[in-house]
């Protein structure tokens, strides 16, 4: 009988995007994917390490899957992606619940190691494969309107909070031929949305091909021609002119751009490492808005880096209120062993200090939010139906072209459906509208 897998992701879209090629690994060598952790034979956490809470979450599955072994002692545990890769083989002095561990360049040899694990062999994959791109697998797709296509991996900027480089290595690029296959073949299986992964898109390099991720996202999008085309994520210091003026000509790419700023204080921003200044980040907003009318900015903000003083913190509410980002990711400071700042800056801002800027952060975002989504009380949306809404099986749920979350009557449209829908009413998180 197949043995069953279940996979339980963590964290951001590249790791979404990684399950599914792990499902397609695995397939291939004749296990079944499941959707209940109770059914299954080997339970698959694929992690990341980003945020320290992500970390907790992890040990706390760890014990309640502790439980489930006792009643089920051929149950197998293996723990991948950024958590191991970062804290490396001290996983296993961690917990005794760790049958192996694979790190983000070592998918393929995920077969090995469970048959290892098999016969009692704790093992641990966790080298860096500067060649690895995962190109040429075609990924277990979880959904049938929306999806990702990977077009790099790994990261070359060391800003000082983050463990990005220490997990999934050094940037490499997948050949520009394979990403617009891949992205022409599901525009032929019927998808609506492609997104480009990367974790700095703005780097991305095919050599051979000499293709820029401009040049890239303008192929996408004439592979595609009827499929909406997103990306994320952009770095600061590295969105170009070019990039923008390939978004403004062409109308399957949508109207957003998330990028992030992390920090409204150049001071800040330098002890960050981060690569450009307050002025800089003014520039290339304005410039973006200039040229893409209607664009939508989304960005991740930290409350309470080290060092940050009052003034610090005021700069970053006052350029929040300057861009007006449609929505950002906010968080507090957590320290990340390894890091730069971990090394070399004291993180000397109290934590009541931090949770009181954050929840400064939030608030006037969700001010931000809200106007901008009454303003388009009265408009018209074209809007991509993705899924029933919570509230109602008579309701819908989908974004505009500019990633607002829209909620409307379905009057006989189902997910997949593209709808014009005039906005009715708005909250801070969501337009409510009924279709034209």
């Amino acid at each position: 009988m197949n043995k069953k897998v279940y996979i339980r992701t963590f964290g951001c879209q590249m790791n979404l995007a990684d399950t599914e090629i792990i499902s397609s690994l695995l397939q291939d060598e004749g296990y079944v994917m499941t959707d209940s952790e109770e059914s299954a034979d080997l339970v698959i956490l694929n992690t990341c390490a980003v945020r320290e809470n992500a970390v907790e979450k992890i040990m706390n599955m760890l014990d309640n899957l502790k439980g489930k072994r006792r009643l089920r002692p051929n149950l197998l545990v293996g723990i991948i992606g950024c958590v191991p890769q970062y804290y490396r083989e001290k996983m296993f002095s961690m917990t005794d619940g760790i049958d192996f561990l694979a790190g983000p360049d070592t998918y393929r040899q995920l077969p090995f190691l469970i048959e290892n694990a098999e016969q009692g062999i704790r093992g641990a994959n966790l080298a860096f494969v500067p060649e690895e791109t995962y190109a040429g697998i075609e990924p277990v797709r979880t959904g049938s309107i929306s999806t990702f296509v990977p077009i790099m991996r790994g990261c070359n900027n060391r800003c000082a909070f983050c463990v990005v480089p220490f997990t999934r290595g050094k940037e490499r690029s997948r050949p520009m031929k394979s990403v617009i296959e891949e992205v022409g073949q599901l525009a032929e299986k019927g998808y609506r949305e492609v997104t480009l992964l990367g974790q700095n898109v703005n780097s991305y390099f095919d050599d051979d091909a000499r293709c820029g991720f401009a040049e890239l996202l303008e192929r996408a999008s004439l592979a595609a021609e009827g499929v909406r085309i997103r990306f994320t994520t952009s770095h600061p210091k590295d969105i170009s002119e070019s990039l923008v003026r390939v978004i403004a000509a062409h109308d399957n790419i949508c109207n957003t751009i998330h990028l992030p700023v992390q920090s409204g204080s150049t001071r800040v921003l330098k002890l960050m490492q981060r690569g450009h200044s307050r002025e800089d980040y003014l520039e290339k907003t304005a410039m973006i808005r200039s040229i893409i009318p209607g664009v939508t900015i989304s960005t991740d903000l930290i409350a309470g880096f080290c060092g940050e003083t009052v003034e610090d913190h005021r700069e970053t509410l006052s350029l929040m209120e300057e861009v007006r980002f449609d929505f950002s990711y906010m968080f507090c400071y957590s320290v990340r062993p390894g890091t730069y700042a971990a090394k070399h800056l004291p993180d000397d801002v109290a934590e009541e200090v931090k949770k009181q800027r954050l929840e400064e952060i939030i608030a006037l975002q969700n001010r931000i939010s809200g106007e901008l989504h009454a303003a388009e009380i009265g408009s018209i949306h074209e809007v991509l139906a993705e899924s029933e809404s919570k509230r109602s099986r008579e309701m819908l749920m989908g974004r505009t072209g500019t990633n607002r979350v829209v909620v409307f009557d379905r009057n006989g449209y189902s997910p997949g459906d593209l709808v014009d829908v005039r906005i009715q009413s708005a909250t801070s998180a969501t337009l409510l509208g009924n279709p034209e």
